[in-house]
């Protein structure tokens, strides 16, 4: 390798090795006010999605619960009337 070469490679580990991620107090404001906006309205619809799935899951659990009591109390009913019973 020439020299050229070496301190390319150099320079590209350099830079590689240096923290990228951008120092907060160089944001501009208006930049820092949209990410908080888009954070808040991201929590929102996040929590919106949530509620409907946990009112969405309670309705089917609901709904297969009256089933399940309705078959128990057709078995019961059925194993009260009958002489002879079987599983």
């Amino acid at each position: 390798m020439d020299t050229v070469d070496l301190e390319l490679d150099r320079m590209i580990s350099r830079r590689a090795s240096q923290d990228r991620t951008p120092d907060p107090t160089t944001l501009e404001a208006s930049y820092v006010e949209s990410v908080r906006r888009f954070n808040t309205r991201r929590r929102g619809v996040n929590r919106e999605a949530w509620v409907n799935f946990h009112r969405d899951q309670a309705a089917r659990h609901r709904r297969n619960l009256a089933a399940l009591v309705a078959h128990h109390e057709r078995e019961a009913e059925r194993l009260q009337t009958t002489e002879e019973w079987s599983v």
